[in-house]
Parts: structure tokens; sequence; C-alpha cells
């Protein structure tokens, strides 16, 4: 039977304006707008269905034109979003970023109010479908009870993005209250670690997470590569090389690539690697997931 991923959290239209020159504060900056579709867990299951994975996600879409569009986009895609909701009332995700002219994001402005909605009773009804799947991923746009609702009821391996600093807190918060604390994969960038684990090195947080009990971890240190560690072994991998043109989603993209070694049976820590040339693709598009990925990847 062909591998089933479900991936849940947030689904955006991406705003994303890259400058020409250095930026000047509370000035018009001269540069070029892209307009596209992203989300966490809409541009992994994006990078995943590309990579021939059979891939639903389960969002939440507005009632309002952008949604209608995100929705129409997901399906064209290749992505089942048939245990997603439309909410009428409530405004599409939005996420709106700002880069330098050398690519690396300055700010970035979320509005994910309508993840909100998905909540652990949601999920429970959706509870014998997440558990036929042979993994699942999830960003932290969810809420802490939505997450702690996944640690303590699926049955099969669940990876978790940490999204931002704010939002990374919800999957340690979580771990602390489940019934049985256990997380198959945890990715986080250096920033999130540090600030959910309240320590100044990565090796230091990585042992936290261990100790809190999540099996496989990923610190993502951008242009230093990635350290990742287990209960029995620790590695670090560099960067790839490569130009880079635009940040937005690189994280996304690593995840999937761990995801997408998974499936293909390979063992940690290799399976970085393939994170690191999933996120070195989409570093060299404009996009947020790059839709030559797989040529890339593969």
């Amino acid at each position: 039977m062909e591998t089933l991923i479900s991936v849940i959290g947030g689904a955006n239209v991406d705003l994303s304006a890259t400058l020409n020159d250095a930026f000047i504060a509370a000035d018009s900056n001269p540069g070029h707008i892209e307009v596209g579709y992203g989300g966490v867990a809409r541009n992994i299951a994006h990078n995943l269905s590309l990579l021939g994975a059979r891939t639903q996600l389960l969002t939440i879409f507005g009632g309002d034109l952008f949604g209608g569009l995100l929705y129409d986009y997901c399906k064209q895609q290749g992505i089942d979003v048939h245990l997603s909701d439309r909410e009428s009332q409530l405004r599409t995700g939005t996420y709106l970023c700002i880069n330098n002219h050398g690519g690396e994001m300055i700010a970035a402005v979320a509005d994910t109010e309508a993840i909100r909605a998905i909540t652990p009773e949601w999920l429970e009804k959706r509870s014998g479908e997440l558990n036929i799947s042979d993994y699942i991923v999830a960003d932290t746009n969810i809420t802490e009870d939505a997450i702690r609702w996944l640690m303590d009821n699926v049955t099969v391996p669940l990876f978790i993005d940490g999204v931002s600093t704010t939002k990374a807190h919800r999957v340690v918060n979580a771990l602390r209250k489940a019934k049985l604390p256990y997380l198959h994969t945890l990715k986080l960038n250096l920033k999130e670690a540090l600030a959910v684990t309240e320590t100044a090195t990565y090796g230091a947080a990585a042992q936290i997470l261990l100790d809190l009990g999540v099996a496989h971890v990923y610190i993502t240190l951008g242009s230093e590569g990635v350290y990742c560690r287990t209960a029995a072994e620790e590695w670090l991998f560099p960067a790839l090389p490569g130009e880079i043109v635009n940040t937005t989603g690189a994280g996304d993209a690593f995840l999937a690539g761990v995801v997408y070694a998974h499936v293909k049976g390979i063992d940690f820590p290799k399976t970085a690697q393939y994170g690191l040339m999933a996120a070195r693709a989409t570093l060299m598009s404009l996009k947020a997931v790059n839709p030559d990925i797989a040529n890339i990847l593969l």
C-alpha cells in the first residue's frame, strides 16, 4: 500500500517582498513582491506531494476569496484536502515577509487565527483517518491543546515543526503535560531551540528536548547547517552550497526532506542530508516551495 502522510496546520497566502538595495526604515524601499501560497503545513504537504508522496492536508480555509483560491491550488498540486474545512466567518491565513537584497528575512507578520479552529474536538472527529496514516506532521500554528491531543492519541510517528520562537513553546508545554511524553521528531531553528529550552548552546538545548521525550532532534543553523541528535548519537552537517534567493519556506522544506527520507527507509542521521538538500532547493527559488524540488532531490 502507498505511504500516506497527514500534515496538520497552517495554510496561508504568502506575500514576499525582496529589496533591491539596503533596507531604509520608515521609507518606501524599491524591490519586487511575489504573491504565492504558503503556510508551514501547506508548504510541507506541497513539497511531499512534489516528491511523489501521497499527502493529505488538514487545515482551515477561510470563506474569503483567498480561501477559495488556496483550496483550489492545493487540490491542483495533488494534495488531498477532504479532511480540511472552509469556515465562512474566518479570514484565510496570510503571511507577509520582507527580505533584504541578499534574500535574508528582515521581518515577517503571520495572521494565522483561522488555525485556532483546529481543536482537540476537531481532531478527534478525524482520529480514525489520522491513525491509518503512516506518518503525521504538524506545525505549531495549532494550539498547545491540539498538539497535546496528537501526542496522546496518534499511534504513528509524529513529526513537529516549531514555526517560531513564540509558537515553539507550545510543543514543549505539550510534552510536559502529555500522558506519555514522546515525540518522534522535532525540528527547530537555533533561535527557537534556545528560546524554548532557555539554554545558550544547541547541544544543551538538544539534551533538554531529549529529556522531555523527543526521540529525534533537528536544530537548523542557517548558513552553518544542521545539528541533529538522538539519545545515542549526534551529528553536525554543514549547509550545502548554493545561491540564496529567498529564505521563506526553507525550514519547511527541510522537514519535508526529513520525512521523505523516512518514507524511503533512510536511517538517521542521513535523513538530515535529505533535509539539507530540500532546504537548498527552496533557498534557490523565489517561491516558498520550489516546483523543481523533485529534480533536485531525487
